[in-house]
């Protein structure tokens, strides 16, 4: 009796073909995260390494999600394959246009593109440990190096998805397509010419190499830190903490000045001093400032202290020195220090800072 209910058609299928199908479907969701752990472990021992420093947890945190998403249009598929169109709809074949063609090629293309986002995410797992192991090394060639052949191998993979998408699931003659795309290079050039300029930019940078990933650089009106160089641009970290993304054409056209290949920072500045100030003053706070900056232990022997010019409301002395350092953090604080001491030396020798002023001179007539 159970076996005739089982059998009983209902739009061209038996309950027990839907059965199959529920039973599929209900045994993918409770298992799906199982599984795919399993498989996420074992594809970890053909491209992880016991010993690495990003370890297994991270590699099934980027890959569960997609090869879960795999396994459950697998289980679909097998649990589908028991279920038939109903007669009385009077469809035509998979190669008909139609609710079959469309229902077909839909579920190939997401099928295809899980496959494609299991390989995305081993890309970013083996660019994983290519970043830990160029932490190790003080060479800044590979952490400049290492994103970029992630960024190409990223666009070859999806170059090579939109292939196997556009021949295999909507059946277009890819011969023909390629010969078609040799005889539009001209034009695709033409309308992608600021992207190809930024692409050689990049092969540019990467071969003269005016700058490496963490030296500060300033390019236009811009300074700040070189995070990433990438195929289109360049991010840079600002001291405000922003970042600010420079086409590469601009990186390479533009002036561009390599704080980071300094050997020393220079500070220069004029200091005003009131003018009831004496020579015999204004020559001991020249000479102090100078004695100061040569014995100071984080400036070299090249700075210059001079008075210099009458000023519409000081003398002005030029002060110049060159801190051993290109960080700019060294720099602050050597700035910070010097300027206490300068403030110290002033006062020491009775004398005061001049700040914007205008004397009135009134006459009398009798």
């Amino acid at each position: 009796m159970d076996t005739q209910i089982l059998q009983t058609e209902f739009l061209g299928n038996t309950l027990q073909d839907y059965c199959w199908f529920l039973g599929a479907i209900l045994l993918g969701l409770l298992f799906k995260k199982l599984i795919s752990r399993y498989l996420s472990k074992l594809l970890y021992k053909v491209i992880g390494k016991k010993d690495s420093e990003i370890g297994v947890e991270k590699f099934n945190e980027l890959l569960t999600k997609p090869i879960g998403m795999f396994i459950m249009l697998s289980i679909i598929y097998l649990g589908a394959s028991h279920i038939q169109y109903p007669p009385s709809w009077n469809l035509g074949t998979v190669e008909e246009f139609g609710l079959k063609m469309i229902v077909s090629k839909a579920y190939a293309f997401v099928y295809v593109l899980s496959i494609f986002w299991i390989l995305l995410k081993v890309i970013d797992y083996v660019g994983l440990i290519l970043f830990a192991r160029a932490e190790k090394t003080e060479n800044k060639m590979d952490d400049q190096l290492i994103p970029f052949i992630i960024e190409i191998a990223k666009i070859l993979t999806y170059i090579f998805a939109l292939f196997i998408i556009m021949g295999n699931v909507f059946d277009v003659n890819i011969t023909a397509l390629a010969t078609g795309l040799g005889i539009g290079g001209i034009a695709l050039a033409m309308a992608s010419k600021e992207s190809l300029e930024n692409l050689l930019g990049s092969f540019t940078i990467f071969f003269d190499r005016p700058f490496t990933v963490g030296d500060t650089v300033t390019v236009g009106s811009v300074t700040g830190k070189v995070e990433k160089v990438g195929f289109r641009s360049t991010r840079i970290r600002t001291y405000d903490k922003s970042i600010v993304t420079v086409p590469n054409k601009k990186m390479i056209d533009a002036e561009l000045d390599n704080l980071g290949m300094r050997p020393v920072r220079r500070v220069k500045f004029n200091l005003g001093l009131t003018y009831d100030t004496t020579i015999e003053q204004i020559k001991a706070i020249v000479s102090d400032i100078q004695e100061m900056i040569n014995n100071h232990a984080k400036t070299d022997q090249e700075g210059k202290v001079r008075f210099q010019e009458f000023g519409s409301s000081s003398l002005d002395i030029l002060v110049i020195y060159y801190v051993n350092s290109p960080k700019w953090d060294d720099l602050i604080d050597v700035r910070e220090d010097i300027n206490y001491k300068i403030m110290e030396i002033v006062k020491k020798h009775n004398s005061d800072f001049a700040f914007p002023s205008t004397t009135v001179y009134l006459q009398q007539n009798n």
